[in-house]
């Protein structure tokens, strides 16, 4: 359970067989979604702190907003929570997948080529260890 103070009121948030609904604070019954107004009004409050980053709400698509930095808001009406997307959020998946060697879209070929990237790193490393070897035998 979870009880929340916006700018659209109070909320009652509670888990009911594994699944959250959103309940009117007073009445307890189930509180309906928000209308588009509502949506901005309460998405705006909630980026407000930070103006540079997100700018204003200039528009919306099934449920996702942008604002006018580009940054897509969705707003989960049940958890009362939302998401973003952005072009941080672009760099932090294309790092991730760079990481994860996730960079053709096929497992199998993935897994081949950080294969590969290991050898030669291995490699790399056994030549270091001998011109390591090298200079030091021939400064004594």
């Amino acid at each position: 359970m979870r009880f929340l103070k916006t700018i659209l009121g109070n909320h009652l948030l509670v888990k009911v067989d594994g699944e959250w609904q959103h309940l009117d604070a007073e009445s307890l019954t189930l509180r309906p979604a928000p209308g588009e107004e509502q949506e901005i009004l309460l998405l705006s409050d909630a980026i407000s702190s930070n103006r540079e980053r997100y700018g204003d709400i200039e528009g919306h698509t099934d449920n996702i907003y942008v604002t006018s930095t580009g940054v897509e808001l969705n707003l989960d009406w049940n958890t009362l929570s939302i998401s973003q997307k952005g072009n941080d959020t672009q760099l932090i998946n294309t790092l991730y997948k760079i990481h994860y060697l996730q960079w053709l879209g096929n497992e199998k070929a993935n897994t081949v080529l950080g294969v590969v990237g290991l050898l030669l790193l291995l490699l790399l490393v056994c030549f270091g260890v001998i011109l390591y070897v090298r200079s030091r035998r021939e400064s004594s």
